[in-house]
């Protein structure tokens, strides 16, 4: 008997040795693929992390900045950026005093409407909004004209009524009945309840802040920012907003925000936003976080 495989079935076992084949390369690309990509990954957490790393590090920098008793090399808080390369990362700072905000455990009911109409809420709704502000930040159960007290929170559904106390956190105004979340939004970063000051300071008022001031618009406090901005340390300050009113130096303030990226040579970034205040104890920091936030990409 002849022991070759007929013709036929020599065929049929060469298309299942290639398919055997096929399918060996697809698992071992499959396998490679895999590697790599956890390998990217990997690398991805480790940049990422050391981002995060070089971010806190640029915070300390910043606050070391902010303490500088020279005033032609301290950092100007108003808003302006810093840039820094070390070691290929990029560091990116800001720092805004806090005295440049409005402080809203002090401002009063007509400064809260101007601030709110000058947002783009309608006037009149403004008005409403302002007075349950200050019911909420009062102590006493009596609602102001087109206030509201706690029977109002609770004839809208809610749960609990106004704090009654001074705001902890800026976050809290979102707890006040009636405010608007994209008005608060827009709002945020121009309000503190760290700088116990009526109205803004102008020499570090970010536009935000600048728009609780009557007889001011949108883009005149844009500008007034950018031309405050262009100036460097010692220049002096005669600028002033249209209304006439002029920048007065105040010295250094003790309470900042500060904002800091830092991006790798890869392109990998991260970045967080701390408000501190400068001082701290022996042998201790340099200064003490008030408020920490992370894990946003605006």
């Amino acid at each position: 008997m002849n022991p070759r495989l007929p013709y036929r079935q020599r065929g049929v076992a060469l298309v299942l040795v290639l398919w055997v084949l096929i399918l060996l390369t697809i698992a071992s690309g499959a396998f490679a693929l895999m590697a790599r990509m956890d390998q990217l990954e990997a690398n991805q957490l480790l940049s990422g992390t050391q981002a995060r790393f070089w971010a806190e590090a640029g915070l300390n920098l910043a606050a070391v900045a902010l303490r500088e008793p020279e005033e032609e090399l301290r950092m100007i808080a108003d808003g302006r950026p810093y840039a820094t390369e070390i070691d290929g990362v990029l560091i990116e700072v800001s720092a805004i005093d806090e005295r440049g905000k409005l402080d809203i455990n002090v401002a009063d009911e007509a400064t809260f409407a101007i601030l709110f109409s000058n947002h783009g809420m309608d006037p009149g709704d403004a008005e409403i909004l302002a007075a349950r502000v200050m019911d909420w930040r009062d102590g006493d159960e009596v609602e102001r004209v087109n206030g509201a007290e706690a029977d109002a929170y609770f004839a809208e559904g809610l749960a609990v009524g106004p704090g009654n106390h001074n705001f902890l956190l800026v976050d809290e105004l979102l707890q006040v009945l009636g405010m608007p979340y994209e008005l608060w939004r827009r709002m945020e970063p121009g309000l503190t309840v760290y700088s116990r000051a009526s109205l803004p300071d102008l020499a570090y008022a970010p536009s935000e802040a600048l728009l609780a001031i009557p007889d001011i618009t949108e883009e005149e406090a844009v500008n007034f920012v950018a031309e405050r901005q262009s100036l460097e340390a010692g220049e002096g300050l005669e600028i002033a907003l249209p209304n006439g009113q002029a920048i007065v130096a105040q010295g250094r303030g003790l309470t900042y925000s500060i904002r800091v990226k830092a991006t790798m040579p890869n392109g990998v970034w991260d970045q967080l936003q701390a408000t501190i205040r400068l001082g701290g104890t022996p042998g201790g920091p340099p200064f003490r976080i008030l408020r920490w936030r992370e894990g946003f990409n605006n």
